[in-house]
């Protein structure tokens, strides 16, 4: 099976969560590995998410990647608009 992510560059990455972004910055992909869930983050979902992860990544910068995406992932919401991997 061909890697679905292929043409997207890893901006942070986790054992259980990583953050991906297309060439031209316009869609994100928040993965949670342990799941196998997934949020496409595009347009206005896509501008607020960089806001939350500079907000946490500025308020905690010693956290880990997985420490990070996975309080945006929670308690941020972005679980939400989350569909299983291959949907």
């Amino acid at each position: 099976m061909a890697n679905r992510f292929a043409d997207f560059t890893p901006l942070a990455q986790g054992r259980d969560f990583e953050l991906l972004g297309s060439a031209d910055g316009a869609t994100l992909v928040l993965r949670s590995r342990a799941d196998y869930f997934v949020a496409h983050l595009r347009g206005d979902d896509a501008v607020k998410f960089n806001a939350d992860y500079i907000t946490v990544t500025s308020q905690f910068p010693e956290w880990e990647a997985d420490r990070t995406l996975a309080q945006l992932w929670d308690k941020g919401g972005y679980s939400w608009l989350a569909a299983q991997e291959g949907e």
